[in-house]
């Protein structure tokens, strides 16, 4: 059904579609300049501002230009086959043959074009064919015949204003994310390796072995044939359990096993507040665990004794990650056997201050969730609207 006031359309009736290409490499003086020449893979976010290669103003005057306020998509590569991206040239831009760029008409807002095009690109994928090399192709003329309808250009303005604001949010949300995950990498440099130390601590670090800081448990996998041992209500960790939740706690999993199971298999339960590793596929990668637990073969699961804050050896591990990939081995994945996990060893401060560390470095961990959260919620929101308003489901006042 067409909104009052709209006008049914195709996107080849919104703008003039325009092909790139790539100045010769074999002429180095066009290269390694100040202007953008788009790629594929500069097309990470909706506002175009820089390009990974650049041109020189030689380069630039012999290369396809996209004017400022076109909308940039890609017609070839691997990528169309999961996304259909779409860049909006924030600037005067060059770019390559891979991309096509839509110069909107007189009676379009060039950022509400941008939109329109973002907004329908669930759609607009189920034109991409599969060219040779199994790469990704969108045609030409398929995507000028997708249809559309066309509000006045007061709405598209006002529509796109709408949808900028929230961008704006996103964009400030995104940059305190990242200040805080920066804050929080400069703090573990600095309190996991004693060079910041809290006053009233002046004791040196000592070296211990992780077979010195508690009880390691391996882990097991019942007879996945048999029905009895599965579907229970004890937790059973994988390695894609953790890689897939990437989250310091962990409170649930996939599959669940029975206390049968259990009994017929090299898999153990451990208690909450132990640390799992992962130690097969994915070293290095690791969650604590919240209740009582079993994993698989890919871990190596650490029970603190007294004398360690499990919170303190996460973020601990964490920072030497590299160490446990570095004495993996394996051809067809990589594996840390038990006896190279427990010789790997750190430096400890005693307990108070592991605590003190650890609390200091869970608040950064809370200041960064609710900051993702916040983000999650707003592109939700704003792909919600976006769906309203592009289809005239939700309209605004002129």
């Amino acid at each position: 059904m067409v909104p009052e006031g709209w006008k049914p359309t195709q996107l080849g009736d919104l703008g003039k579609f325009s092909s790139g290409g790539t100045p010769s490499k074999q002429r180095p003086e066009y290269w390694g300049g100040n202007f953008p020449w788009i790629s594929g893979k500069d097309l990470k976010s909706h506002y175009l501002l820089d390009s990974i290669l650049k041109l020189s103003k030689a380069g630039f005057e012999n290369a396809k230009i996209a004017p400022k306020g076109a909308s940039l998509v890609l017609v070839r590569g691997m990528t169309l086959l999961k996304d259909f991206p779409v860049g909006y040239a924030t600037r005067e831009m060059a770019f390559n043959q891979d991309l096509k760029a839509i110069i909107p008409a007189k009676d379009v807002d060039s950022l509400y074009l941008s939109y329109l095009l973002s907004g329908n690109k669930e759609y607009i994928k189920q034109l991409v064919s599969t060219a040779g090399h199994g790469t990704g192709r969108l045609d030409t003329e398929s995507l000028k015949a997708f249809p559309v309808n066309k509000p006045p250009l007061q709405e598209q303005v006002k529509i796109a204003q709408i949808l900028f604001v929230w961008d704006k949010a996103i964009t400030t949300t995104e940059h305190l994310l990242s200040n805080s995950q920066k804050q929080k990498k400069a703090l573990m440099q600095q309190l996991l390796t004693g060079k910041k130390r809290f006053p009233g601590f002046v004791g040196e670090w000592v070296e211990v072995s992780i077979k010195d800081i508690g009880k390691i448990v391996s882990g097991g996998t019942p007879d996945t044939k048999s029905n009895n041992y599965w579907g229970g209500n004890v937790l059973w960790m994988t390695p894609t359990d953790v890689t897939a939740l990437k989250t310091r706690f962990i409170i649930d999993t996939k599959r669940k096993i029975t206390k049968e199971g259990i009994q017929n298999s090299s898999a153990s339960i451990v208690p909450p507040g132990s640390l799992l590793v992962c130690t097969r596929a994915t070293v290095g990668e690791m969650s604590i665990s919240t209740t009582d637990i079993t994993t698989n073969q890919g871990f190596k699961t650490l029970i603190p004794n007294g004398k360690f804050d499990v919170n303190y050896l996460y973020y601990l591990f964490v920072f030497h990650k590299t160490k446990f990939i570095k004495y993996a081995c394996g051809s067809t994945f990589l594996e840390l056997s038990k006896k190279d996990f427990e010789k790997l060893s750190f430096k400890c401060p005693e307990l108070k201050e592991q605590q003190g560390i650890a609390s200091i470095l869970s608040a950064a961990d809370s200041e960064i969730e609710v900051l993702q959260q916040d983000l999650n919620n707003l592109k939700q929101e704003k792909k919600a609207l976006m769906q309203q308003l592009l289809t005239g489901k939700r309209r605004v006042s002129i």
